[in-house]
């Protein structure tokens, strides 16, 4: 049975999206982040996992709704983060971060179905912007992320190097876009139309345009 892990920052201004402002103002990038972490979550509670579990860079919120454990992230790098998330995991683990509010549970069925781990030790969501967006591992090895270079154009391919180099079968997930920029968030939300998110933007664009 697998378990579904959710990366996340608490959404407080100044410390989440940082790249959306100037375009967007540091209290309006955390309106964003926290409409896009309330998708990614309540796309988690609809997905087919056996245990949810956040990993959390702050406090909970009201925006956290029931079913969730919440664990504290570890300190240093992603790098270091991520592989510790994993190292709390016996048995299959998929982790996915805040960063797609689009991600349907469609996107995450493959890794998650009854027999997703049949010839297959780890699945792999390629980004747009060069990253990745999901990593499951049938059986969670941390080494396996430690050390990748993280926030590069770089960084999906040296990972699933990494994974591969080591003798995993991977699979992919459909490719998906993160939202790091302005223009990230308007793509995103065309892409999503009925998510918090793209309400959100939506009343922050009209609001901007008075």
């Amino acid at each position: 049975m697998t378990t579904l892990l959710v990366i996340a920052k608490e959404p407080v201004p100044g410390r989440v999206k940082t790249r959306l402002t100037p375009h967007f103002s540091p209290r309006e990038a955390a309106r964003l982040a926290e409409a896009a972490l309330a998708d990614t979550l309540a796309t988690a509670l609809a997905a087919p996992a056996h245990r949810r579990v956040l990993v959390l860079d702050g406090a909970p919120g009201p925006w956290l709704p029931p079913g969730f454990e919440v664990v504290p992230q570890a300190t240093g790098g992603l790098d270091e983060r991520l592989a510790c998330a994993f190292g709390q995991c016996h048995g299959p683990a998929v982790l996915l971060g805040m960063d797609t509010p689009q991600v349907t549970p469609e996107h995450l069925r493959p890794a998650l179905a009854p027999h997703a781990w049949d010839q297959c030790s780890a699945w792999f969501g390629p980004a747009v912007d060069g990253g990745f967006w999901a990593l499951g591992m049938a059986v969670p090895d941390p080494a396996l992320l430690r050390g990748v270079p993280m926030s590069t154009a770089d960084t999906g391919r040296l990972q699933r190097e990494r994974l591969t180099h080591a003798g995993l079968t991977v699979r992919d997930l459909p490719l998906l876009r993160d939202v790091d920029t302005a223009y990230d968030a308007g793509v995103v939300a065309a892409e999503a139309p009925d998510s918090r998110f793209a309400a959100v933007l939506g009343q922050l664009t009209k609001a901007g345009a008075r």
